[in-house]
């Protein structure tokens, strides 16, 4: 009998060695460029099909490394869209600005024929703030606390850039009340509890990052821990207890734990359509 639980033990205790490996070496560096479509309220009909690659959650480290980045980056590059939008977290650990210097050298060489947009993350405060809002200031990419209008055929589509929920929350009433109350709004936020804050004006969509899908995804139960208020703000499109739609992407890097088990890291390549044509779908 002894020998038979010893051997149980070691089984057990091999399997999740390897479960471990994966997620560590292998899975964190599975990126997926996930297609999405998203009905958008509002949408002008001149954006049909706008396409959005949204990067979030980079995390420059030791683990997720230069190189990496930017091989990714320069696929980004390659793609057919129309804009990328950045929602922070670009690097990882505490008083790290040399790593912000580095991140920003990839960031500040992404293009798009409508523009590149950008705001911070809990972490690029953490990492250094004063760099990495001087940083986001010098990039062109700035939308941090402010709008920018987005016109085609004859549409308009309004961007507009949140605060950091943790770190740097700025009211969405204060930086919305200057965009006309029938145009389209998206909202880049880092952390989709953002989207649960008071605020009275209406936001068509937002897009975030912040949770890393959770990371871990166990099948039958799902996921353990979520850094999240709104626990049903994992990844995908989620509509907010106000009603208002919530992409979350999954991001790239890592958090606590320096892997991804059953959660593959994207980035993900959004197609907008108006809200009246079809329902949510992933391709």
């Amino acid at each position: 009998m002894l020998i038979i639980i010893l051997k149980t033990v070691a089984a057990v205790m091999i399997i999740v060695a390897l479960i471990l490996f994966y997620g560590i070496w292998i899975e964190r560096y599975l990126v997926r460029f996930n297609r999405y479509t998203i009905p958008v309220p509002n949408l002008p009909d001149a954006f049909n099909g706008f396409r959005i690659v949204h990067i979030s959650d980079v995390h420059l480290s030791p683990l997720v490394p230069y190189r990496f980045l930017k091989w990714l980056f320069q696929k980004v590059d390659r793609m057919e869209k129309d804009i990328i939008v950045c929602t922070g977290d670009y690097v990882l650990g505490r008083n790290v600005p040399s790593r912000v210097d580095k991140v920003w050298t990839l960031l500040r060489g992404l293009h798009a024929p409508y523009g590149v947009y950008s705001v911070l993350g809990n972490c690029d405060y953490w990492a250094d703030a004063e760099r990495s809002s001087k940083l986001l200031a010098q990039s062109g990419q700035d939308i941090q606390d402010k709008t920018a209008v987005i016109e085609k055929n004859g549409g308009r589509l309004w961007l507009a850039g949140a605060g950091d929920f943790m770190e740097h929350h700025i009211p969405l009433d204060r930086i919305l009340q200057s965009v006309p109350g029938n145009d389209c709004r998206i909202v880049l936020a880092h952390n989709p509890d953002s989207a649960d804050t008071d605020f009275k004006e209406r936001i068509d969509l937002m897009l975030a990052g912040h949770t890393h899908g959770g990371q871990i995804v166990i099948p039958f139960y799902g996921i353990p821990k979520l850094p999240v208020e709104n626990k049903t703000y994992s990844f995908g499109l989620k509509r907010s207890p106000k009603n208002h739609l919530v992409f979350i992407s999954k991001g790239i890097g890592w958090g606590i734990f320096p892997g991804r088990i059953n959660c593959l890291p994207e980035i993900p390549i959004l197609t907008l359509i108006p809200a009246a044509q079809q329902k949510p779908l992933k391709g």
